[in-house]
């Protein structure tokens, strides 16, 4: 295999999908060594068949608003890969979502499914519709409206889907209510429910703990203790408010939070008293940012991201491609030694070029981000088993999966005095999924 002939195939077939590119540019250059050592990868053709989506569903929702106007949304669902297990990825409501950046986070969600170890395919899904400034009914009529006709492609053994930007556990309530009814069977069909729907304590707190976890597996391998460490934080959704939650408890000082407006700079450090108003503000009263700087007296920078404030660590967890070259530059200058993801490929390439050239600690999406979905495997298989496992059980089990990940990631990511994640990342899920797709035959 050559990367650069496989990508410029991929982008003569797919035009116009520069997100779907970017991720797979990403991962091939990375692989091209092992897959050449495997000739009958080659043989199969295995690269292009992994590359692209095994089937993609795209529907119009139409829904009505509180005012009785008709409005038509576009839904998607990308089934990008099944040979380890029912498809498995979240559902996007986001105005810029499209075709490519499903595409692009199906294919992630494959490799970072892989790396978890449980039996989980990738997929992801979404609309371009907006529940910004929607009300409950409103969101409750889209999400039916959605499930009608999504519920077909889905089911407990077949694909899983899950919140993601923009659905949380109201979105999913909806969604899993409709199909219920609509497939007359009650099996757990959505991860990231509420408990008493069947859902996983944990859940909502998995993506920024798992991501905490997997920064200190790094941080171990240079003897670094987090305590005291500062900490710049993009976003404040519900990966950001549960990062920030995790490290106010191991006494790491967390400064910045953002959403799309601005940022947030408080070099006091954000407490657990701080972080309560933010997921208040935030998770009941859909507040912005900005009010949490007059609340507290501090530093707030309108259309900006934080990643020029002085850090000892930066954990982006906000959006793709929100951390430039440029910024990365700037926190290498300003003494930053690690960096971990917990948005969905929250840097562009420039920036990890940079990371990886500097040999900080740079903890990729699909291995550091991952915690989200594996507690979601573990909801699918305790709605399997009917039966709920305690919040200190689904933890432990969370940490010793990150813990799992890192390990997988230094494996195959060990190089001359320092381990290259995102080549370990992507080379351990890439070959457990090589290898299964190898044993099913040419599908």
């Amino acid at each position: 295999m050559k990367a650069n002939k496989v990508l410029d195939n991929l982008k003569r077939r797919f035009p116009n999908e520069p997100e779907y590119h970017q991720a797979v540019s990403e991962v091939l250059p990375t692989i091209e060594e092992v897959y050449n050592q495997h000739p009958e990868f080659e043989k199969s053709n295995l690269i292009e068949r992994l590359c692209i989506p095994d089937r993609i569903f795209s529907f119009r929702v139409t829904w009505v608003d509180d005012k009785g106007q008709v409005h038509t949304n576009m839904g998607y669902r990308v089934q990008h890969n099944n040979v380890i297990g029912p498809y498995k990825g979240g559902i996007r409501f986001h105005s810029s979502v499209n075709l490519s950046i499903l595409k692009f986070l199906a294919f992630e969600q494959t490799f970072k499914n892989s790396l978890t170890a449980l039996p989980m395919g990738g997929g992801k899904g979404g609309s371009d519709f907006n529940p910004k400034g929607k009300s409950n009914a409103e969101i409750m009529r889209f999400c039916q409206a959605f499930m009608m006709e999504l519920w077909r492609h889905i089911g407990p053994e077949t694909d899983v889907p899950a919140g993601d930007i923009g659905v949380g556990g109201r979105e999913v309530a909806y969604m899993y209510g409709m199909y219920k009814k609509l497939a007359r069977e009650n099996t757990g069909t959505l991860t990231g429910k509420g408990i008493e729907l069947g859902g996983s304590l944990i859940r909502p707190e998995a993506t920024g703990y798992g991501n905490v976890y997997f920064l200190l597996e790094m941080l171990k391998t240079r003897n670094i203790d987090i305590k005291g460490k500062v900490v710049t934080i993009s976003g404040s959704g519900n990966v950001a408010q549960y990062t920030t939650e995790k490290l106010i408890e191991l006494e790491a000082k967390v400064v910045t939070m953002s959403d799309s407006n601005g940022y947030i700079y408080d070099p006091e450090g954000i407490d657990r008293e701080k972080l309560n108003y933010i997921m208040e503000l935030k998770n009941l009263y859909r507040g912005r940012i900005s009010e949490y700087a007059e609340q507290y007296n501090c530093k707030y920078v309108e259309g900006a991201r934080p990643w020029g404030e002085k850090c000892d660590i930066a954990m982006p967890s906000a959006t793709q491609n929100e951390l430039t070259g440029e910024d990365a530059k700037t926190l290498l200058a300003n003494g930053c030694f690690a960096v971990s993801e917990g948005a969905n490929m929250p840097s562009t390439p420039e920036a990890i070029d940079a990371f990886l050239e500097a040999k900080i600690l740079y903890g990729p999406d699909k291995a550091a981000n991952a915690g989200g979905v594996s507690v979601s495997g573990l909801e699918m298989t305790q709605n399997s088993m009917k039966l709920s496992w305690s919040a200190e059980e689904v933890d432990e089990k969370l940490k010793s999966i990150m813990k799992s990940i890192h390990e997988q990631c230094v494996k195959y990511g060990q190089q001359e005095g320092w381990v290259n994640y995102v080549k370990g990342a992507n080379v351990a899920g890439f070959m457990k999924v090589a290898k299964g797709m190898m044993a099913q035959g040419i599908l």
